[in-house]
C-alpha cells in the first residue's frame, strides 16, 4: 500500500497534508514530477524526477502503481488509467473518482478543450480553498484507515 502524488501541479499544502500523513501511518509516498522538488527527510518520502516531456510523469504513475495504491492527481486522463487499472484515484479537492464520474470529467474536459481551441477564454479552476483542503484530508484519512487495518 503506497500513495502515489502526480506532484508537477499538486498545490503545495496538499503535499504538505500528504507529508504528514504518510509519517503518522507509516505510509510510503512518493512524489512524481518533471523537475526538481524539495521533500521531508524521511525513509517514507520518496521523490522521482522523470525527464521532461508530455505525460512522462503519469505514465510513470499509471506503470508503477499497484491495486491497493492511491494516486493524487487532478489529470482527469491520469484518473481514467489508474481507474481502469482497479486503483484508487484522488484529486486535491478531495474528490475519489469512479469510473461513472472520470467519464464525465473525460467528456467536459474534451469539451472544454475543443471550447479553448476554437478561441473562446474559458478560465481555469477556482483557488483551493479551505473545504477543499479539509475534504481532502478527510478522503486520504479515510482511505488510510480503512488501509491500515
Amino acid at each position: 500500500m503506497k500513495i502515489w502524488v502526480d506532484a508537477d501541479a499538486c498545490p503545495a499544502v496538499i503535499k504538505e497534508i500528504l507529508f504528514k500523513a504518510a509519517v503518522r501511518t507509516k505510509t510510503p509516498l512518493t512524489l512524481v514530477a518533471n523537475h526538481a522538488m524539495r521533500v521531508p527527510p524521511s525513509p517514507l518520502i520518496d521523490f522521482r524526477q522523470v525527464g521532461g516531456g508530455f505525460d512522462v510523469a503519469d505514465d510513470f504513475i499509471a506503470t508503477h502503481c499497484d491495486l491497493t495504491d492511491l494516486v493524487v492527481t487532478a489529470d482527469i486522463p491520469l484518473a481514467a488509467q489508474i481507474i481502469a487499472k482497479g486503483a484508487l484515484a484522488l484529486n486535491p479537492r478531495g474528490e475519489l473518482y469512479t469510473e461513472s464520474n472520470v467519464r464525465a470529467r473525460l467528456n467536459m474536459r474534451d469539451f472544454m478543450e475543443s471550447l479553448r481551441s476554437s478561441g473562446i477564454q474559458t478560465g481555469g479552476p477556482d483557488a483551493l480553498n479551505q473545504k477543499d483542503r479539509q475534504a481532502f484530508a478527510n478522503q486520504l484519512d479515510k482511505w488510510l484507515t480503512k488501509n491500515k487495518r
